[in-house]
């Protein structure tokens, strides 16, 4: 399964975020498309989208080069959603980094979920889910600053997982 770029951009250095957890769903996805293809599951209960979905695979996801696992006749696109405070319930769809470094104006916490969809055939299934939080202001902090925090309990600056600093 080919993973959406969406998690690279927001771990990038300009994105405002850095990615705190990233949850891959690929071995339930096997474990589906087994299914179906030993007969157990039908195309039915597999290839269900929503029709809010498939817009948003059409107008807004991201092509990748694989095909569908159970029409394997066109390529699937992955379909990126964010949620978080000051968006809608129902998440925000995001169609690419720009919009992304956009809700890093926000400074606060989001939740990702990509979804892969084929629109031949509506199949549809998570693929992966990430949060991710605001990289601090890149400001340089003063010794009194750094004393003041230490004082209150807060942590000072900490290591990211590439050893730079945020």
């Amino acid at each position: 399964m080919v993973m959406s770029s969406l998690p690279k951009a927001a771990m990038s250095r300009g994105s405002g975020f850095k990615v705190l957890s990233n949850v891959d769903y690929r071995l339930a996805r096997n474990l589906v498309v087994s299914e179906y293809r030993k007969g157990h599951l039908s195309r039915l209960d597999v290839c269900d989208a929503q029709p809010e979905l498939l817009r948003a695979a059409s107008d807004a996801g991201e092509p990748v080069d694989e095909e569908c696992p159970i029409c394997e006749e066109s390529t699937i696109k992955l379909v990126s959603y964010v949620f978080g405070p000051r968006l809608p319930a129902s998440g925000r769809c995001v169609a690419n980094k720009k919009e992304l470094a956009k809700l890093s104006s926000l400074g606060k916490d989001l939740a990702c979920y990509v979804i892969e969809v084929c629109p031949a055939c509506n199949w549809n299934h998570l693929a992966q889910v990430f949060s991710l939080t605001p990289r601090p202001s890149g400001r340089p902090r003063s010794k009194a600053s750094v004393g003041q925090e230490a004082a209150a309990g807060e942590a000072g600056p900490t290591e990211t997982p590439g050893g730079d600093r945020p």
